[in-house]
């Protein structure tokens, strides 16, 4: 059996150079001269962290802590969209990626003093494949048809997959792989709250932790094992990292403008204007991935008539949602993901906006106007539910403005505060929340896999996936495409599947994209070199501060 060697395994599944989406000059860190040691970051981040099992890490204040104190397998370059080497020195893939060998770097430690080797490796991927019962942990979403691990030596480890998995080389290299300790993996999903007790082999590690309010990251001093082909090797410049939780956006850009903060993220787009007229800086990199949008849940009866979701689709303006609430730093969607990710079709042509269409199906489906101008078949008036999603940027907004344009048509949306108690059990009954704010980042086809699949994200709720509340919903046919697309090793089949899977979605209008979405952060002019993964996260191993 012939096996794929480390340049080959650069072959990347169609991936294109795409370079992050700048707004300003603002440097990045490939490519930036040396640095200035010491000095601590003020960042203010908008929400709390959760909880930080690296699976976990797709919620960004989550990630953007992990990003600093984790180190993966691989490192995929932000810049070029190429996996490089990191932690494993090289690797090696058979002919059906079903197994996959890493030859580890030398002398890597966890900031514990205990040896980031091919034991530690196999266990926490053990872990995030599998799941772990006991301890609540679920199976990371990036893994697919993981089955075991194997340790060959010291530095070798080994991983075997119960069907072909292309894009495990990439998912090595994303915030949900990030590497712990042993002992991390010994605690409880539930504890993982705690910061102190997520030890990385990270550039920093945690100090200490004011639940809810501040979190301290100090500099590793022994750290030398940055990716290696990144710019910047041994320790990272920052000396500290203060996060600092300040939900109010007007407040974290008045610390930035006012030289209490250096870095802020969810710079909301009416403030963009403010942050690059006092000459600081803007960054806006994309999240390459399934696209900021409306997913309808078709086990509610109210959207269980593809001719209704249409109809809905067709009622909301998505150009006077962009305009009105975002900037240019927020493409209008023309599709199911962004137009910067693999396997991207143009479909614009399927989400116009068209009132007069939209109001004909509604009727030839039964639905006509009562005498309070509501819709109503059957004595059932129309009236769906959904919850803003806090960290999608003015979600809250956009929500509000597609109920008023559902309004126009007798529609009524009801849009609830994403903070509220009974948000996360709500979202999760179909009959509750007919429709939800929906997005997922990752630079590889599989992100549109982790989306929609029941055993992942599940957004349309279908059966067999987290909730119990779904009654009968299931779309054999979509999950079997998004299946193909796990287990395809012909690149561009695989990116052929992609682009049936967004036809398909758009042919049952399971959902309404709305914007690509970025991450969009603020920074003072001082600050320098910062990077960011292929999603959008922040790094700041090669960042410093020079006034």
């Amino acid at each position: 059996m012939s096996l794929k060697t480390l340049s080959l395994t650069r072959r990347t599944f169609g991936w294109i150079a795409t370079s992050l989406l700048l707004s300003s000059t603002a440097s990045i860190a490939f490519g930036q001269e040396a640095g200035t040691f010491g000095g601590t970051l003020t960042y203010l981040e908008q929400q709390p962290h959760t909880v930080l099992y690296p699976p976990a890490g797709g919620f960004y204040p989550n990630g953007g802590i992990l990003n600093q104190i984790t180190d993966k397998l691989t490192y995929q370059n932000p810049e070029t969209l190429a996996i490089e080497p990191w932690i494993a020195e090289s690797w090696e893939i058979n002919d059906t990626y079903t197994e996959f060998t890493f030859h580890l770097r030398d002398g890597v430690t966890f900031s514990d003093g205990t040896p980031v080797d091919a034991a530690a490796v196999a266990r926490n991927y053990d872990v995030y494949g599998l799941g772990d019962p006991t301890r609540r942990f679920p199976i990371s979403e990036v893994l697919n048809n993981y089955q075991s691990s194997e340790v060959i030596d010291p530095l070798t480890v080994r991983f075997h997959f119960s069907a072909p998995s292309a894009g495990f080389l990439q998912g090595t290299s994303v915030i949900g792989s990030g590497l712990v300790s042993l002992a991390t993996l010994d605690r409880a999903f539930d504890a993982l709250g705690d910061a102190t007790l997520i030890i990385g082999s990270g550039p920093f590690v945690v100090e200490s932790q004011t639940t809810g309010t501040e979190l301290v990251l100090k500099v590793r001093e022994d750290y030398n094992w940055g990716p290696a082909l990144h710019p910047h090797q041994g320790r990272a410049y920052l000396d500290e990292i203060r996060y600092i939780i300040v939900p109010e956006d007007g407040v974290r850009i008045g610390a930035l403008l006012s030289g209490q903060a250096d870095f802020v993220r969810q710079i909301q787009a009416y403030d963009e204007g403010q942050v690059t007229a006092r000459g600081y800086q803007l960054y806006a990199p994309s999240t390459r991935g399934v696209n900021n949008q409306l997913t309808f849940r078709p086990d509610n009866d109210l959207v269980s008539d593809i001719n209704v979701r249409r109809a809905l689709t067709l009622a909301t303006d998505r150009r006077e949602i962009v305009d009105t609430l975002y900037s240019a730093n927020y493409p209008l969607a023309t599709s199911v993901i962004a137009s910067t990710a693999q396997g991207y079709i143009d479909l614009s042509d399927q989400l116009e906006y068209n009132q007069e269409e939209a109001i004909a199906l509604l009727e030839a489906a039964g639905w006509h106007l009562n005498a309070n101008g509501r819709r109503e078949k059957d004595g059932v008036v129309f009236e769906l539910t959904a919850y803003e999603s806090l960290p999608q940027p003015q979600n809250r907004a956009a929500l509000q403005l597609i109920s008023q344009q559902w309004d126009r048509i007798g529609i009524t949306l009801n849009v609830l505060a994403g903070d509220a108690g009974t948000a996360v059990q709500d979202n999760l009954d179909p009959q509750r929340t007919g429709v939800g704010p929906a997005m997922v980042g990752r630079a590889d086809p599989d992100v549109i896999k982790s989306q929609y699949y029941p055993r992942n994200r599940n957004a349309l709720l279908q059966t067999g996936g987290v909730s119990d509340k779904v009654r009968s919903f299931h779309d054999d046919q979509l999950n079997g495409l998004l299946e193909a697309i796990a287990a395809e090793t012909d690149p561009d089949q695989r990116l052929s599947l992609v682009a049936d899977v967004q036809r398909y979605i758009l042919d049952q209008s399971y959902t309404i994209p709305i914007f690509e979405e970025p991450q969009v952060f603020g920074g003072a002019p001082y600050v320098h070199g910062v990077g960011f993964e292929a999603v959008g996260r922040p790094s700041f191993y090669a960042t410093y501060i020079q006034r």
